[in-house]
Order: structure tokens, then C-alpha cells, then sequence
């Protein structure tokens, strides 16, 4: 936990909040290696299976300090370069990128959105696995107001969640979503009211974490973004495989046993 970073953790799930609500939980270079030291530990904590990702206050992210844009601007430091502890920690494979390392962890990953997302805090939403997001949020994509790009690698990643034609339209339009609009595009899972919102996205990490195989959610999860770069004959050997070892690990037999049993599964993630 920094001054920026704050995390709590009920039963087997971790709440990581950006945490610098009087600027709007701007985003800065201690934020993104704090990020990285923090999801490094919870993913190697046997006793956290889901982590959540979300913001203090009635905001999530509105991306880098506009202070510093500005004096990018005025031919300032460029604030986009990671800190060094970020950029030693990258290598060249597709999920060791700046942000696509969160892609890689063997944890489920959900941002919850709980205010507005813009630049970096968009990027750090597109690279969760799930969103759920505050009927109050709203994701803006402000790059090509700015003088910018698609940041990041969300020029990858954005047509795979919600298609090329809606990514154009979004990236290029350069718009402002609100929650509603980002569910029926399939970009938010489901949307919630302020005051619930917290508890619910709470109970539905809390029902994954205690119900699911944690052997399963970590071999899925790196099946379903491996195969985005895979042709699909590699993508069924992997399958087969990995059906082998499932049928011989504990989670397997305990799947089993608790069904039959008709009672709660207790899951170790062997």
C-alpha cells in the first residue's frame, strides 16, 4: 500500500483503489510502478483468486495530470516515457508491454469503474478482463482532441472487445461513453447504480472467487488471450492438453465432489 495505492481485501478477493481524489486520481509515475509492485504480490498470494481495480471518490481515472500535459506541450519531459522500474520490467513478448503485462497475471482482473475514465485510465480498463462500471461513469477517449493516438496498444486490443467498425467510430470520433452506450457495445459487463455499486461489484467478485476453480480461472484466462494471437489448430491442441491436466489436478476432483455432494466447493487452485 503507497499514499496513491490503496488495498483492502475480503475472503479471497483484493480492491486496489487509485487513490489521489483530489486530482481526480490523476495518473502519475509512482502510480505505474506501485501498480506493477502490488499486482506482482497479489498474484503471487495464494490467498487472493480475484483482484479488483478501482478509484477513490466519485472518479476512477481522468488519465496523466493535465499540468504535465502541459508542459509536454510547451516542450516539457515527455511524462508517456515509463519509469525506469517499468521499462526494466518490460520485455518484448505480447504481455510483457507497459500496461499488457496485466493481461498476463493469473489472476481474474476486474476494473470497476466507479466515475470517469479517460486516457490512461481507459488504457488500464481495456487491459482488465471484466468491467463493470457506475451508472454515473463515463469512458472518454480524447486522444485525437489532443493531438494524439491510440496509446498504449488499445489499437490491438480495442477490435477485439467490441469490433473494428465501433473502435474506428469510438477512436476516431474521439467521444465520450456514457455507461449505458459502453454496455450495449459489449465494452462494460454490466452497469450499476452509485449507491449499489460497490457492493455489487464486491458480490459478483466474491461469488468467482469462492466458486471457481482458481486452476481454471488462471489456465482460461491465458488460453482466451493467448488464442487472440494463435490460429485456431494451436488453439485446440492447447485445448487438449490442458483438458488432460485438468482431469489430474485436485480442482478436478474436488469440482466433482462438491456437485455430487451438493455443497460448497472448497478449491485450492492445485
Amino acid at each position: 500500500m503507497t499514499d496513491e495505492l490503496l488495498v483492502e481485501q475480503e475472503g479471497f478477493v483484493a480492491t486496489i483503489s487509485l487513490h489521489r481524489p483530489a486530482n481526480r486520481n490523476a495518473w502519475n509515475a509512482s502510480m505505474e510502478t506501485g501498480l506493477r509492485q502490488l499486482i506482482a504480490r497479489l498474484a503471487a498470494d495464494p490467498g487472493v483468486r480475484v483482484i479488483v481495480l478501482t478509484g477513490t471518490g466519485p472518479v476512477f481515472c481522468v488519465g496523466v495530470d493535465a499540468s504535465a500535459l502541459g508542459g509536454m506541450a510547451r516542450g516539457g519531459p515527455d511524462v508517456s516515457v515509463p519509469p525506469a522500474t517499468v521499462a526494466e520490467a518490460m520485455g518484448t513478448g505480447d504481455f510483457d508491454q507497459r500496461y499488457s503485462y496485466l493481461l498476463a497475471v493469473p489472476k481474474l482482473l476486474i476494473c470497476a469503474l466507479n466515475g470517469a475514465a479517460a486516457g490512461v485510465g481507459l488504457v488500464l480498463s481495456l487491459y482488465c478482463d471484466i468491467r463493470y462500471a457506475s451508472s454515473s461513469a463515463k469512458l472518454a477517449a480524447p486522444f485525437g482532441r489532443r493531438g494524439l493516438v491510440a496509446e498504449h496498444g488499445i489499437a490491438w486490443l480495442l477490435p477485439r472487445l467490441i469490433g473494428m467498425s465501433r473502435a474506428i467510430e469510438w477512436m476516431l470520433g474521439a467521444r465520450t461513453l456514457s455507461a449505458v452506450e459502453a454496455r450495449e457495445i459489449g465494452l462494460v459487463s454490466e452497469v450499476f447504480e452509485p449507491q449499489d455499486f460497490a457492493s455489487k461489484v464486491l458480490e459478483r467478485a466474491m461469488d468467482i472467487a469462492q466458486n471457481v476453480s482458481p486452476r481454471s480461472i488462471r489456465v482460461m484466462k491465458r488460453q482466451l488471450w493467448e488464442a487472440a494471437l494463435q490460429p485456431l489448430s494451436h488453439a485446440s491442441l492447447v485445448a487438449e492438453k490442458e483438458v488432460r491436466q485438468a482431469v489430474a489436478s485436485q480442482d478436478f476432483a474436488e469440482g466433482v465432489r462438491h456437485f455430487v455432494d451438493k455443497r460448497p466447493p472448497r478449491f485450492t487452485g492445485n
